[in-house]
């Protein structure tokens, strides 16, 4: 995805003569229950959420699961139902995580959502922290932690599949959470694939006048993290956050949906027939790789995802990781044209008199809905 040749005040989704169909395959994660309950629950309590079942594959022939887990089970039905799908659908498990904590989170909280969203975020920090493409508190990076002893528990113990590859929002929260779970997991031991995530754009936040969605540079980014890849087209600057108009969540799904595409399209384009007998589990064609693929990402961003993928909402804390088994199908038909326009919020001009449940009072009245904040170069107290 090109983010440089797109407008920053609408995009558009351009009617192809076909398109790929997104759909959520359930039953596999506790995630996917209407029953569970996104505030309450922790995706360490039990294998990331993965369900205690029996598989499709176990039954079409004659395999010993014995002394398998339930991962390894789960990887060898990944693989058929790639290898038993037509060459136009191809089927990915994603491990969707948020980011650990961010310093704009700690102020979100601080000062009130309401405040927050109409004046204090439109700031670029306080006398004590900076929220503009706001880093890790102590609490994120522990919360990152946590996912990466978790992770490492679930080798140990479950012989979990690490993924085949990886992509993070630009943003440094998001940068750092994927570095801090990923980076030192003993993949080479486990035959796994090496930690090269890619930086991708599509995986960025919801954009708003909000200072903590405006990304540093491609040079800052490299500086980091020196052999992480970018995705092709990615710019020096972000020509995406102009502190001036916000995404609608049209336009946002629209981007969520290119990035998948990216994603997915390598491996639906150019498929490898496989000659196999009737009902029995084969390996997939050599096209259909990458099965698992991690993203880091934000609590908005992977809100739109699963709106994308027909998943229930399921909203995560800050550090918090949702598996999601997506099945990609090409579709032979013209994808409707979808127009999102992006719009200008209305912000405050001086810190709020109150910041009640639902609203925010400005100290000047009613609020303002054009322009540039001119005091976002300024530091709350």
């Amino acid at each position: 995805m090109k983010f440089s040749t797109l407008s920053t005040l609408a995009l558009s989704g351009v009617a192809s003569a076909k398109f790929i169909e997104y759909t959520t395959v359930t039953g596999y994660f506790e995630q996917d229950d209407p029953a569970t309950d996104p505030s309450t629950y922790d995706y360490t309590s039990h294998n990331f959420g993965l369900i205690d079942r029996d598989y499709d594959y176990e039954s079409a022939s004659s395999v010993d699961i014995s002394g398998l887990s339930q991962w390894e089970r789960f990887h060898r039905q990944l693989e058929y139902l790639n290898a038993n799908s037509p060459k136009s659908t191809s089927y990915k498990l994603f491990f969707m995580g948020r980011h650990g904590e961010g310093w704009h989170n700690a102020a979100e909280s601080y000062f009130g959502t309401p405040a927050w969203n109409c004046f204090y975020a439109l700031l670029e920090g306080n006398s004590t922290h900076t929220w503009f493409d706001a880093d890790l508190t102590p609490n994120g990076i522990e919360q990152a932690n946590i996912a990466h002893e978790y992770w490492l528990h679930q080798y140990a113990e479950h012989a979990i599949h690490f993924p085949d590859s990886y992509y993070s929002s630009p943003m440094t929260r998001s940068l750092k959470t994927a570095n801090i779970t990923f980076a030192h997991l003993p993949l080479k031991q486990a035959g796994a694939k090496q930690f090269l995530p890619t930086v991708k754009e599509g995986f960025r936040e919801g954009m708003s006048m909000h200072t903590c969605n405006h990304r540093r540079s491609k040079s800052y980014i490299a500086d980091l993290f020196p052999t992480w890849k970018f995705e092709e087209g990615f710019t020096e600057e972000d020509e995406l956050w102009t502190g001036v108009t916000s995404e609608t969540s049209e336009a946002q799904d629209l981007r969520s949906r290119d990035a998948l595409n990216d994603i997915f399209e390598p491996s639906l384009q150019v498929q490898v027939p496989v000659q196999k007998p009737e009902g029995v589990c084969v390996p997939p064609s050599p096209k259909k790789k990458n099965l698992v693929v991690s993203i880091t990402a934000h609590s908005g961003e992977i809100t739109s995802l699963l709106r994308v993928i027909g998943h229930q909402p399921f909203r995560l804390s800050t550090g918090a990781v949702i598996p999601v088994l997506i099945r990609a199908e090409e579709v032979e038909e013209a994808e409707p044209t979808t127009t999102a326009v992006w719009t200008q919020s209305a912000y405050c001009t001086e810190p709020p008199t109150t910041s009640t449940e639902g609203a925010c009072v400005c100290a000047t009245g009613s609020p303002v809905t054009s322009g540039y904040p001119v005091f976002a170069t300024q530091t709350a107290v």
